[in-house]
């Protein structure tokens, strides 16, 4: 049986109904909710997004460091600001790139790829990469954005793999052919945290384990403090929320393109 509760029409106004009219009037315009993010909030300040035109920007990090939140945050943002951006993977960003990926990335049956082979891999799709998509975008005046760069090599096959750091910068010297970041924004996590957002269904890299992560955090951590000047590589705190890191962003980025 359904019950049909209904409201009579009265010539003065109910209590009831008063306090139904003055819920409705408080409710959030938009369908906005108190977790939703009141608009502007993820916007670029204007000087920002002035001084940012024709860089090149990486965001790089450890598993688990919410860096693919923060970049799809920051290219909505981009676009908000009217900047010509040209977004780009590693590895990737270009159809041979993406080849070199899968071979990268997926599981393999029967053997074990070697540790140089792999970096070589990272390599040659970032040769093509630059020479391809990110020089001739730079020399349009576009803003690029990577998803991954360099750093990444340093501390995977680097730090965390134990190729000595001269011989991965000579194999970038000759794949990036002088094309260098005006900054990597490093993603700095604890390992309890990235190991709460990554993702169950882990790629070949994800999936080496707590202690290989552990020193690839390492890694990222030294490349930061190696920078004395704080233009190269940049650290961001990427413990807290969305908008937080959103936040530590914008600050980074202003000490360095507007300080």
């Amino acid at each position: 049986m359904s019950m049909k509760t209904t409201i009579q029409s009265t010539d003065s106004t109910s209590p009831l109904i008063e306090k139904l009219e003055l819920e409705v009037k408080s409710m959030p315009k938009n369908n906005q909710t108190d977790n939703q993010l009141p608009c502007g909030q993820h916007d670029l300040p204007a000087r920002l997004a002035k001084a940012l035109a024709g860089k090149f920007l990486v965001f790089d990090g450890p598993d688990g460091s919410g860096k693919s939140t923060q970049l799809k945050l920051f290219l909505d943002a981009t676009k908000r600001a009217k900047i010509e951006v040209t977004e780009v993977r590693e590895p990737g960003g270009t159809e041979i790139g993406e080849k070199i990926r899968d071979a990268l990335l997926e599981h393999l049956d029967r053997e074990e790829m070697s540790l140089r082979c792999e970096m070589m891999l990272y390599m040659a799709s970032r040769a093509q990469l630059c020479e391809q998509v990110i020089d001739p975008a730079l020399k349009k005046g576009n803003l690029i954005v990577a998803d991954r760069f360099v750093a990444s090599t340093y501390a995977y096959q680097g730090a965390a793999g134990g190729i000595p750091n001269e011989e991965i910068e000579a194999a970038a010297n000759i794949a990036m052919c002088g094309v260098e970041p005006d900054a990597t924004l490093i993603f700095q996590v604890d390992q309890s945290t990235a190991a709460s957002r990554l993702n169950p269904l882990l790629d070949r890299m994800e999936a080496k384990g707590a202690i290989f992560h552990a020193k690839v955090r390492d890694g990222y951590s030294s490349l930061v403090e190696s920078d004395k000047d704080g233009k190269r590589y940049l650290g961001v705190d990427a413990t807290g929320t969305p908008d937080d890191v959103f936040a530590n962003i914008i600050a980074v980025l202003e000490r360095r393109f507007l300080d």
